[in-house]
């Protein structure tokens, strides 16, 4: 009867908690970040083209002459990286850095090799196994390596001309002999340092220990009521192999969330929450849970506020320098070696000279005229000047008046240049000069 009833009672259902998933968003923005590394430099989105010293910035080539774009490029660039820093904390190093990406693809694929050789050698020795695995991780490893490589190297040399010294196995030259050096060092960094190197070489993690504070993003253990079972899941699951229950500001804690996703799958099967989680600093108040819109996405003071208004000034400078930037930078200079010259028709002839660089992506052309005085005309230069891409052009031509269109002295013209594909109607405002003595030029006439 006992038995019975025991059997007919209902069994307490346990209640599932589910586990949080930060390990495939993770995964997911670090392979996207991939291919942002991989297109970047390919399609000119932005790289460094030492050879020809350009700078491209999203489909805008930049030439290393004009400071103002570059200067507020890098320290947009800066302020960025600040800012992530101290708002966000190690968010880079855990979701966006390709060292990070790289490294942990590397763990991977070393251990999917050692399952592969001990299933296909059961009876060798654990000696020989390792031996054959180490192998064949290196040679997967080295054609990965002169990939990577490729990419990087493609940040400052132009792809196509990579590809050829590549094809050709240049190591005569200095971009073969970098190429080289980059592979060998890539090769060593992903087949003994991975992520020994974000703790002894790395400068990130101790510029973001300097600016953090209470604010800063972090990876958080909070257990005030000593639930924690001690299973060490979060320690198996760490990719730096530290236990986060010891401490939240630990240098080698990249704040990637496997502890969580870890905590919170054993935790949640028991029906409790996760004792880890994303918060706001020490306090332990959770990311995106509490305070209004501008607090949970971490604009939790006024210095962060004004951090990303300085980053938002810098955006906007840089939004419309580029945006006004022309692609054929002209310059009308005059020569002033001779102030005048009187041709034996009785005109009267100053030397200019014209600079002008194409720092577009298709074929340019420059037209100049004068303009202020009655029959000038410039001689010594085509009618429509052509510009390669990437050409740079320094010529002189002169402007020609007649003297019975001129006064004594100084005499004020504007050249006008028309400039296609570019801004038409440039005005240069010179000055040109004349004989002092009006018996000069009749003389030379006679």
């Amino acid at each position: 009867m006992t038995t019975q009833t025991q059997a007919e009672k209902p069994k307490k259902s346990r209640i599932i908690i589910p586990g949080t998933q930060y390990h495939r968003v993770r995964k997911t923005v670090q392979t996207i970040c991939f291919i942002i590394f991989v297109t970047l430099p390919l399609f000119d989105i932005m790289r460094i083209d030492l050879p020809r010293q350009r700078f491209y910035f999203f489909g805008a080539e930049l030439w290393i002459s004009e400071f103002s774009i570059v200067f507020l490029t890098l320290m947009f660039m800066w302020i960025l990286i600040a800012a992530m820093a101290m708002i966000y904390g190690r968010f880079w190093c855990g979701y966006l850095c390709p060292q990070m990406i790289f490294s942990e693809t590397a763990n991977g694929l070393e251990k999917r090799i050692i399952r592969f050789v001990n299933k296909r050698m059961p009876n060798a020795s654990p000696l020989s196994r390792r031996i054959a695995a180490a192998l064949l991780f290196s040679l997967v490893l080295l054609p990965a390596s002169v990939f990577v490589t490729f990419v990087f190297v493609s940040y400052f040399v132009p792809p196509v001309d990579l590809f050829h010294r590549l094809l050709s196995l240049d190591m005569r030259t200095a971009g073969g002999i970098v190429g080289a050096s980059v592979t060998l060092v890539t090769f060593l960094d992903f087949a003994l340092l991975r992520e020994r190197f974000c703790t002894a070489i790395c400068p990130y993690g101790y510029l973001q220990n300097m600016l953090k504070d209470k604010h800063t993003l972090l990876v958080h253990f909070h257990d005030p009521n000593d639930e924690c079972i001690n299973c060490s899941k979060c320690v198996r699951a760490c990719p730096m192999g530290i236990d986060i229950r010891k401490s939240s500001h630990q240098l080698e804690c990249t704040h990637c969330a496997e502890c969580i996703d870890a905590c919170s799958g054993i935790l949640g099967k028991l029906g409790a929450h996760t004792l880890i989680q994303y918060a706001w600093g020490d306090s332990g108040a959770k990311a995106a849970a509490e305070g209004n819109w501008f607090s949970r996405i971490g604009l939790r003071d006024g210095k962060r506020v004004a951090v990303l208004v300085l980053l938002l000034v810098y955006a906007t400078g840089l939004s419309i320098a580029i945006s006004v930037r022309q692609p054929v930078l002209l310059r009308i200079m005059p020569d002033r070696i001779t102030l005048y010259s009187v041709a034996p028709d009785g005109q009267v002839h100053n030397r200019f000279r014209m600079l002008a660089s194409n720092r577009g992506h298709i074929q340019a052309t420059v037209s100049l005229s004068v303009a202020d005085l009655k029959g000038a005309s410039i001689e010594e230069i085509e009618d429509r000047k052509v510009l390669q891409p990437g050409e740079t052009l320094q010529q002189h031509f002169d402007v020609v008046v007649p003297s019975s269109s001129l006064r004594p002295g100084i005499n004020r013209i504007r050249i006008l240049a028309d400039v296609t594909p570019g801004k038409t109607g440039q005005q240069f405002s010179e000055t040109f000069f004349a004989p002092e003595d009006p018996l000069q030029t009749r003389d030379i006439k006679k």
